[in-house]
C-alpha cells in the first residue's frame, strides 16, 4: 500500500524534473550489463513484487525487469503499473525488459550528468 501524505506534511522525496535524454543515455549505458533483477510472471505484478522492486530500487536505484507476459498490451499495462507504483523513471524498454531508475532516498550511487 502506498502512504497517503496529507497536504501540510511533506512526504518522501522524489525526484520532480523527468530524466533529459543525455541522462536517459547515460543510464542506459549503465543499465548495459546489468541482469534483471526483478522478473514479473504471468499473473502479473503482486503486492510483493511491488514491495521488492521498491527495496531493490532503494538499494541499486538502477535495474532490469523482465516480463513474461507474451501479449504486447498486458505487458504495456503491467510497465506502466509498476513505474507509476514505483515512483521511477522509465529509462529503456526492449522487448520484455524495462530498465527502470529511482534516485536513493538515503544513500545516492549514481551521479547524473546534467540536463
Amino acid at each position: 500500500m502506498i502512504p497517503f501524505y496529507p497536504p501540510h506534511r511533506i512526504g518522501p522525496k522524489v525526484m520532480t524534473t523527468p530524466l533529459s535524454n543525455p541522462q536517459k543515455r547515460y543510464l542506459r549505458g549503465l543499465a548495459h550489463d546489468l541482469k534483471p533483477i526483478i522478473l514479473v510472471g504471468a499473473k502479473g505484478p503482486s503486492e510483493a513484487l511491488l514491495a521488492e522492486l521498491d527495496g531493490a530500487l532503494e538499494r541499486h536505484e538502477l535495474l532490469k525487469v523482465k516480463f513474461a507476459a507474451d501479449d504486447r498490451d498486458t505487458r504495456d499495462a503491467w510497465i506502466t503499473h509498476l513505474v507509476e507504483q514505483s515512483k521511477a523513471d522509465l529509462v529503456a524498454r526492449i522487448g520484455n525488459i524495462v530498465v527502470l531508475f529511482r534516485r536513493s532516498k538515503d544513500k545516492p550511487l549514481i551521479i547524473l550528468p546534467k540536463a
